[in-house]
């Protein structure tokens, strides 16, 4: 394979376990961002946003953690939720799989093969 698979990735997930083990199986070598200890930047998250073919960012984030609720984050949008995403990691949705320039949130973590074919 040559383009670098990145793995925006948590070790405490298990969907993002898999994914790193589906990828492990077939033999890919991805680096992994453990976002939660290296957040990435609101540039980041529009240019992740762009690959996935998304304009809300809502749609690359946890609406069910207790963040999300206490902000008020149903009633933000656009840049207030990418700068709720760069202050609090906790909210992206997990794992998102970028290869060259397409990317998946592989949930379940078989949708990132669509980015191996």
């Amino acid at each position: 394979m040559s383009e670098e698979v990145c793995v925006w990735f948590n070790p405490g997930c298990s969907k993002c376990r898999g994914a790193r083990d589906l990828l492990a199986g077939r033999g890919v070598d991805a680096q992994y961002l453990q976002y939660l200890d290296d957040a990435p930047s609101a540039s980041d998250i529009r240019r992740v946003m762009g690959l996935l073919g998304i304009h809300d960012p809502r749609l690359m984030m946890r609406t069910n953690e207790a963040v999300y609720r206490d902000l008020g984050l149903a009633d933000k949008q656009g840049e207030e939720l990418v700068a709720a995403m760069v202050a609090h990691p906790i909210l992206i949705e997990r794992p998102i799989v970028i290869r060259g320039d397409r990317a998946v949130i592989a949930r379940p973590p078989e949708k990132l093969l669509d980015l191996l074919d």
